[in-house]
């Protein structure tokens, strides 16, 4: 596995010991994301890495234990990943072709950081972020140009019910980094459910 792979498996374990320590009573907490609940946020992972696991022809079976379904799919995206030419296989993605691996990269790996947040933040559970996932979320963010960005903070440009990112959230300039990330994608890290 290459560096992206690396990334991915690094990231899938976090998320992964955040969904193991979910309490059971947990599940239907409110979460960041508006419209989800903690098994929402699961539920919502999991589906994008069936999304990015379809162009490649591969899948996992699903199920009703949010841990079990997300290692399933966590398993499925790392043989995609360990396997160079699937990694190399052009997908047709929602902003142009790209490798199957950077678009894992690119969506799925880094929702594991994002809502890995959402998720922490929901179950009580430690909501730091692993510093270099932060500095390099907000410099490809922050790169995003501005006609895209609208796109991104507009429901349903990507199809119905897909939200990507909220209306920017202000935060004090002098904030941690991890707190003006969260902000810029919509988050209100000041806001405890």
């Amino acid at each position: 596995m290459g560096e992206i792979g690396d990334r991915y498996r690094r990231r899938a374990a976090a998320f992964e010991r955040k969904v193991a320590a979910v309490a059971p009573g947990d599940w239907d907490n409110q979460s960041p994301c508006v419209k989800w609940s903690a098994r929402d946020v699961v539920d919502h992972v999991v589906a994008m890495h069936g999304y990015m696991l379809g162009p490649v022809g591969r899948s996992f079976g699903a199920g009703d234990d949010p841990l079990k379904t997300f290692q399933q799919a966590r398993v499925a995206v790392e043989e995609v990943l360990d396997n160079p030419e699937l990694a190399a296989q052009e997908v047709d993605t929602p902003t142009g072709r790209m490798t199957a691996e950077a678009q894992i990269d690119q969506v799925v790996s880094d929702d594991l950081v994002l809502h890995g947040w959402d998720l922490a933040r929901a179950t009580g559970q430690d909501e730091a972020m692993h510093p270099e996932d932060v500095e390099r979320l907000w410099r490809s963010t922050t790169s995003i140009p501005a006609e895209m960005m609208t796109l991104y903070r507009t429901p349903g440009a990507f199809g119905p019910d897909v939200e990507v990112f909220g209306p920017e959230v202000e935060v004090p300039a002098d904030a941690p980094l991890q707190d003006r990330l969260l902000g810029f994608i919509g988050r209100d890290p000041s806001v405890r459910r």
